[in-house]
Parts: structure tokens; sequence; C-alpha cells
């Protein structure tokens, strides 16, 4: 079994250290394969903030790290700085790459860099994104889940979060779909869900394809009167024959507890 743990929306200048302890209390537990950390790991690109985030990123002890900046990851105040090195601070702490990529035998994640520094808080994924997510999946094999990662949601349950989904996400989540993605994750609105896209949004896939969306993991920036919260995604592969399917979990901060535990499975039936 392969292991993800899903986190979002760490918001560090903002972060509740018991919170902070509960989580890497859960990740000695649970010992993930891989952290995913799809954006906003601060409040407001600030040096300080993403050493901290960074430094918060080792503690967890986990080997395999794919991580995507956010909105708030790209200075807000520092015009100088948004228009000419917007992810200076990011990449100085979390590498160069802006749309990593991790693979095991069978798992595959696949990131993809929705944020632009031209505009406030929108996300947008371009057609050449979406192509090349296309493309990176068709090499995918049959035993591996097919993940791919944004910032802004790929799909919103609430009609007043129609304002926060990702420009360019209907044709997407249709291109991912068919090319065979399993689960889309993303954070930003800081509402944990989990639905299938395609049939929520009634577009013509052949498949389900699951939008998995991840709560605000450590700030005290909670909304909706949802928790602290993260994803646990695990995976076993099939055998030949046997039908893919794969449990999602979502893991809530429990105040009177200090710790995070699990309120909400998901099985999670999947196509070909």
């Amino acid at each position: 079994m392969t292991v993800l743990l899903h986190i979002s929306d760490t918001h560090f200048g903002t972060e509740e250290p018991p919170v902070v302890a509960a989580l890497q209390q859960m990740v000695r537990e649970e010992k993930p394969d891989a952290v995913i950390l799809s954006g906003d790991i601060t409040q407001r690109a600030r040096s300080a903030q993403f050493a901290a985030a960074r430094r918060f990123c080792d503690s967890l002890g986990v080997e395999r790290l794919l991580t995507l900046p956010g909105n708030h990851d790209i200075p807000l105040y520092n015009i100088a700085a948004r228009l000419f090195a917007p992810y200076a601070g990011y990449q100085a702490c979390f590498g160069k790459e802006l749309e990593p990529e991790l693979e095991f035998a069978d798992v595959l994640v696949i990131g993809v860099n929705t944020t632009r520094p031209e505009r406030h808080k929108d996300g947008v994924v371009s057609a050449a994104q979406i192509n090349r997510v296309v493309k990176r999946l068709h090499r995918a094999r049959r035993e591996q889940l097919r993940v791919v990662v944004t910032h802004q949601p790929a799909c919103v349950m609430r009609d007043e979060d129609e304002k926060d989904r990702l420009h360019g996400g209907e044709a997407a989540v249709q291109a991912w779909a068919r090319a065979g993605a399993d689960l889309v994750l993303g954070g930003h609105i800081h509402l944990p869900y989990v639905s299938d896209v395609c049939a929520r949004a009634q577009v013509s896939a052949p498949r389900p394809m699951y939008c998995v969306q991840a709560g605000t993991a450590l700030s005290h920036r909670v909304r909706h009167g949802s928790p602290n919260s993260v994803n646990v995604i695990r995976w076993n592969a099939p055998a030949d024959g046997d039908a893919r399917h794969c449990r999602a979990e979502r893991w809530d901060y429990d105040l009177a507890d200090s710790r995070f535990e699990m309120t909400h499975p998901y099985e999670l039936a999947l196509g070909e």
C-alpha cells in the first residue's frame, strides 16, 4: 500500500502551534510515503514564513515531498518582487521546479502551477498545461494511481464558491478524465470535500474522476465551520482483473483531544 498525505493552505505566519504539533504526531503514526502540499504555504510570502514552512516539512521526516505555490506565496505588497521575481521566496526554500512530479511504481502525481502573478488570487490552467498533463497521463500505467494537483479547486460544491473555481478548469477536468486521471487535489477555499467532478459537472467523460479538496491544515484562518483538516489517500495497486479503487480519508483536528482524527472515509471506485 502507498499512503499519501495531502495538506494545503498552511499559511505559515498564521499557524497554530498545537495544530502543528498534532499534525507532526499524526505523521509519525500514519507514516505516509509522500506529502503533497497544494499551495498557500505562507500567509504573505515572507522569507521567515517560507523558512518556517520548510522547517516544518523537514520535521515530518517524509522522504518524498511535492509542493506547489499558491496565490499567497507570491508577494502582495512588494510590487517590484511581484513583477520581477514572484517566486523567488518560494524557490529559495522549495526548489526551482514550479510544476513538480512524483512517481512511485504504483502512483503518479503531477503538479500544475495555477497561480498567476498578474492576478490577485484567481487561478488559471492554460491549454499548454492541460496538454502537458494529458501527455504525461497517457504514459501512466494501469497499476498507478494517477493524481493531478492544483492550488485553486477544479470543482466547487457551493454556488458562492464559483468565483474561486480554477479558470480553464472545465476543459482541464474533461481532458484529464479522458486521459486517465483518477484524482485532482486542491485547496484555496479552506473547504474540505470529495466529489466526482465529472458526474457533478455532467461532462462527457467515460470514467469517474474525483476532486479531493483539503481545508486549511494549520492556520487559524478556518472557514465555513470546518476545522483544520488534511487528507490521507491509500492505494493498493489492483491485481490483473481486479477493479481499481482507492480510499480517501478526511482527518480533522479535534480541539478537545489536540489531535487529528479520521472523520470522513470515502471508498472511491475508479475507472481504467
